[in-house]
């Protein structure tokens, strides 16, 4: 009865933080994004990656390394935001740290997908099929490419009020 009602809690932090990490992403294609909707995103794929170790399991899964490299990438994604405002190489930290938080929502909804959906578990029944493998390099792909986007182009205005620039006055 717990690990159902882990699960679903787990499931609904994970879809929001998937749903809000894609709008963050928009910023990188100059939509204005408020920060507090960035905040609620990076603490969701916190709260996604922590509590997918609560789990119950026996031995490392891949799971477990996927939500031990998107806390890292967290790690660095909040500190280059919030303690060092952007400046220099921390704003491409931030756009690949943005992006790979995504991705990795993104990477294990499709595993998920795979796992659960009748017609998607027929066509890959173990995920290393085919179907699997190609739709997990398009998604790979399009982040890839969302990264080169962000990388190239974003220019927040401003970070935050209180950044370490007007902190220091």
């Amino acid at each position: 009865m717990f690990v159902d009602t882990y699960t679903t809690i787990h499931s609904i932090i994970s879809l929001l933080a998937l749903a809000l990490g894609l709008i963050v992403i928009l910023d990188f294609f100059g939509v204005r994004i408020p920060p507090a909707v960035t905040a609620l995103f990076l603490l969701l794929a916190f709260l996604t990656s922590a509590t997918g170790f609560g789990f119950p399991f026996n031995g490392l899964l891949p799971s477990h390394i996927v939500g031990a490299l998107a806390l890292i990438f967290l790690a660095i994604t909040v500190f280059a935001r919030y303690a060092l405002d952007l400046r220099g190489i921390w704003r491409p930290a931030y756009v690949i740290g943005i992006t790979a938080n995504a991705f990795f929502l993104v990477f294990v909804g499709v595993a998920q997908a795979f796992a659960k959906i009748p017609s998607l578990q027929a066509l890959a029944p173990t995920q290393s099929e085919a179907p699997f493998a190609i739709t997990q390099l398009i998604v790979l792909a399009i982040f890839v490419v969302i990264a080169i986007v962000g990388l190239r182009g974003y220019r927040p205005e401003t970070v935050s009020p209180l950044g370490p620039r007007q902190m220091m006055r």
